[in-house]
């Protein structure tokens, strides 16, 4: 299968384009094709000369991804479900907030992280998106944008979808920096935010990284003991290694990590565990921000349900009382199972699928 031309960077398109025997100025115009005209076929690209075209109908495709199905919430929020070139199968979701609107991209097919609250585990990881596929992921929901006639434009990404980003680092790399590009998308580094399960040395090399790109580290429990319960890889990366590595993030950008913490019933919601979490946060607090985030319902897993609000209000108050900066995450899409922790690829036959439009 050819690859997507998503997949390559601005100077990535040059130097290959450059060996291909083409003018730099030849790369620069394909760029503005692909981005700012948003083209999708080559033969749409006037002005690139013939030979170009081919070469570049040779090697690349523009469009991998097949919209299967589009589903919208109440609230306005968008979830697109993608069927990529091998028949596999990503969500994406469109989400509309004041500031502008924001986007969660996928980065596997499949996580092998094994949370044991959140859906996107229940397929284990088969593969890797390629930089191609999760850029491609940007130009769908814009094309989306671009045919309902409204000037609107993708102004924010969060890299949470499907899948552990930092497993998939090279790739992720290459799409963060084809996003960022002020000759393209020009979506702000600062508009992106990156979400980890705690992967420590992936953690430290993205803080040598020159992008200004946010960083989330899904933490769920302030101790060893429960971080392990409910999440498998606490067992590879302890709470320790994981602050180690957000020690050398702050050290190296001085920029401020948000924590993402899923209140479980009756599992990590009292306030001892809030207790437990403004201590751990305690010598960050200027440079930390915790993520409240009600849980969001998933059939196979029954065992685990929502905290209700007094208890949310009590985690909240405490670490507020404590010093620590938090707030509660709006929820968005959770009747269309689009929230935090529901996606998922739900890889059976399409004959098995219902879906109600």
């Amino acid at each position: 299968m050819k690859k997507s031309i998503y997949g390559l960077t601005r100077d990535q398109l040059i130097e290959w384009l450059m060996g291909q025997g083409q003018k730099k100025f030849r790369a620069e115009q394909v760029w503005d094709w692909l981005y700012i005209k948003r083209v999708q076929n080559f033969a749409e690209m006037t002005n690139v000369n013939k030979e170009c075209l081919q070469i570049l109908e040779e090697n690349f495709v523009i469009q991998t991804l097949k919209e299967s199905v589009k589903q919208e919430s109440a609230d306005g929020t968008i979830k697109f479900l993608f069927e990529m070139q091998d028949g596999n199968l990503i969500e994406t979701v469109l989400m509309r907030f004041k500031y502008g609107l924001s986007v969660c991209v996928t980065t596997q097919v499949g996580c092998n992280i094994g949370c044991s609250f959140c859906a996107s585990g229940l397929l284990k990881k088969s593969r890797d998106l390629d930089a191609g596929e999760i850029v491609e992921q940007i130009m769908k929901v814009q094309f989306h944008l671009d045919q309902i006639q409204k000037e609107e434009r993708v102004s924010h990404i969060v890299v949470m979808g499907i899948g552990e980003p930092f497993d998939n680092y090279k790739n992720l790399m290459n799409f963060l920096r084809t996003v960022n590009d002020q000759k393209g998308l020009a979506i702000g580094a600062r508009h992106i935010t990156v979400s980890t399960s705690g992967l420590a040395k992936k953690i430290m090399d993205f803080a040598e990284e020159d992008l200004q790109v946010n960083l989330a580290v899904s933490l769920h429990a302030p101790n060893d003991e429960l971080r392990s319960r409910i999440m498998v890889i606490n067992k590879a990366f302890p709470i320790e290694k994981v602050m180690a590595a957000v020690d050398y993030y702050l050290e190296k950008k001085n920029r401020r990590i948000t924590f993402e913490y899923i209140l479980l019933k009756d599992v990590n919601d009292h306030v001892e565990e809030a207790l437990q979490l403004a201590k751990l946060l305690e010598n960050k607090r200027h440079l930390s921000y915790v993520n409240l985030i009600p849980y969001n319902p998933v059939d196979e897993h029954g065992q685990y349900q929502r905290s209700d609000e007094k208890s949310i209000s009590a985690f909240f108050q405490t670490l507020k009382n404590k010093g620590i900066n938090c707030g509660v995450r709006m929820e968005q899409g959770s009747d269309i199972d689009a929230a935090c922790g529901q996606l998922r690829s739900k890889q059976i036959k399409k004959d098995k699928v219902k879906v109600n439009n």
